[in-house]
């Protein structure tokens, strides 16, 4: 149940209100900070503008995800946003964003991170995924659809 660890209910926003990349970050950090209160929101945001410097992490037609490395968080904690109208992204095909999983990993859950990476690669895979997930009214709803891919 890798996805059901990293994701929690009290970090999806099925409504987010950013409407660029940047503020999309400062948004899920938001949430991400009810889950690991002592996050650092700005080591975390620099953490991720760093790694999307490399690349876009909108790599898939409506979906990003952005991924960083900081010491500020304990294991590998994620947030799930779904934004109804799309989100400028910088994505790789200039497309809008609506779907995006954000990963925070500390330096130790490196190897951790790629399991996790190649669990959420399989679920994506699903043709109808994106479509399900748009659907979805609340929270706990997208977390339960997503934890259905675990089992």
């Amino acid at each position: 149940m890798v996805l059901g660890q990293v994701f929690s209910p009290k970090s999806i926003i099925v409504n987010l209100e950013s409407e660029d990349k940047d503020e999309v970050f400062e948004e899920m950090v938001e949430s991400l900070m009810s889950v690991q209160p002592q996050l650092n929101r700005s080591a975390a945001v620099e953490a991720l503008q760093e790694r999307e410097k490399k690349m876009s992490t909108g790599i898939i037609h409506a979906i990003a995800v952005p991924h960083g490395i900081t010491d500020s968080v304990k294991g590998i904690i994620g947030a799930i946003g779904i934004s109804r109208s799309g989100i400028d992204y910088d994505a790789l095909d200039n497309a809008p964003v609506n779907l995006i999983f954000m990963l925070l990993i500390s330096p130790e859950e490196r190897e951790k991170h790629l399991q996790v990476l190649a669990s959420l690669s399989k679920v994506l895979q699903n043709p109808d995924f994106v479509n399900i997930v748009m659907e979805k009214k609340s929270a706990q709803e997208v977390y339960d659809f997503l934890c259905s891919f675990d089992k």
